[in-house]
């Protein structure tokens, strides 16, 4: 019986000449594993592309509504941002289609599983640090760390050799990688940092210039820390993300460019479009500063730092991460209310922040003196928070009399 290899196959044009590749060198059957996970493509063109390609099965799988609720919103409730930039798109896809491409594996009793990552990315390792978690006993072949390809130039030629179709030319170079909750570029002029990107680089959102010429509000919903509508509509995740990230593009929300540490020990340059995820991440933050407590915030700052390590280093499924999320469940309790956020031309203003848990009170925080707070009370706290200062102060008057 000839081996089984499941395939995490998008249609581009790595995984697109994997296929063959792999039948070439392995003699096996390629069972190609689609994954969607919003990244608007045709699936069904994409899975007639991986039969015509060789693919002897083609399992597609809607990943989009887990994706959020399991990856996407735990990461945004622990506030987690990589080198305070990146909002971990792609980190966060990886865990969840490696999960099914391991369920994928199992039920097709396959003995292996493939990625089209290189040697030189963060990707091959939250795809295989996954498999090596979920069903360790599974071998991974890696075909950019065996084959001679060298570079993306390489790649187009061996798939005009055998015929196959991709969307990468010569002129349009760059590596994408798009879901629901946002769109990757690398390559091409963003190889050298002193370049600006492109304007035909960005693809979802406009550019300030673009955008039009009067604010726009928008008001998010959350409950325990989770965003549940807009506008005052409840919305399931797909939708809400999805409204977000039309409305956020629109007004020139959500582009960054990156210069980031790669797991792997390199420096690289990215540019990433999030437009709904980062009205998301603002109004979340502004709802915990109403609403947390301000020892438990201020960790939980520290928390978010590692968090975003453990994400982007692709250890999702670890009992550190599994820890965090129980901290951060803990902690969310009581973020439950609306932000309102005004967007201009890539600009993002708080309108307001409302929520029955709010800590703020009036009546302490006025500028008018009122029953609540007696200020006398701050001589004695002043005295006692100074007291090791003081003590240090007389102690080096003494030595230096």
């Amino acid at each position: 019986m000839r081996e089984k290899v499941v395939l995490a196959y998008s249609g581009g044009l790595d995984t697109s000449i994997i296929i063959p590749w792999l039948k070439e060198n392995y003699d096996c059957e390629v069972i190609a594993m689609i994954a969607d996970v919003g990244q608007g493509d045709d699936v069904d063109a994409v899975a007639e592309k991986a039969r015509k390609t060789g693919a002897s099965k083609v399992t597609v799988v809607d990943l989009r509504q887990e994706f959020l609720t399991g990856y996407v919103f735990p990461t945004l409730r622990a506030g987690a941002v990589y080198e305070h930039k990146y909002l971990l798109g792609t980190s966060m896809a990886r865990p969840v289609i490696a999960k099914y491409q391991v369920e994928v594996a199992l039920q097709e009793n396959a003995t292996a599983v493939a990625h089209g990552c290189t040697g030189k990315g963060n990707d091959q390792v939250r795809f295989e640090h996954a498999f090596q978690a979920l069903a360790p006993e599974l071998k991974v072949i890696a075909p950019w760390r065996e084959w001679n390809l060298k570079s993306r130039e390489d790649c187009l030629d061996y798939a005009e050799q055998r015929g196959i179709s991709v969307t990468a030319s010569r002129e349009k170079i760059h590596s994408r990688d798009r879901n629901i909750w946002h769109l990757s570029h690398e390559g091409g002029e963003l190889e050298d940092p002193a370049n600006a990107p492109l304007d035909s680089t960005w693809q979802l959102t406009r550019s300030p210039q673009e955008a039009p010429d009067r604010e726009e509000e928008v008001t998010i919903g959350f409950e325990a820390g989770t965003p549940v509508s807009v506008g005052g509509q409840k919305l399931d995740p797909v939708s809400l993300v999805e409204l977000l990230n039309e409305i956020g593009a629109r007004n020139a929300i959500g582009r960054i460019d990156l210069v980031e540490n790669r797991f792997v020990g390199m420096k690289s340059r990215g540019c990433y479009e999030t437009p709904g995820g980062t009205l998301l991440l603002t109004a979340h933050r502004e709802l915990e500063a109403l609403c947390l407590d301000r020892d438990l915030m201020h960790f939980k700052q520290q928390i978010a730092l590692k968090y975003a390590e453990l994400v982007y280093y692709g250890l999702w499924f670890t009992p550190l991460r599994e820890a965090l999320d129980a901290f951060v469940n803990e902690t969310q309790n009581d973020i439950t209310g609306t932000v309102t956020l005004k967007l201009y031309k890539g600009n993002i203003a708080v309108a307001g922040r409302e929520s029955e848990f709010s800590l703020y009170r009036t009546d302490l925080s006025s500028f008018t003196m009122g029953e609540s707070y007696d200020q006398k009370d701050a001589a004695g706290f002043i005295r006692i928070l100074g007291l090791p200062a003081r003590s240090r102060a007389r102690i080096h008057q003494e030595v230096t009399k």
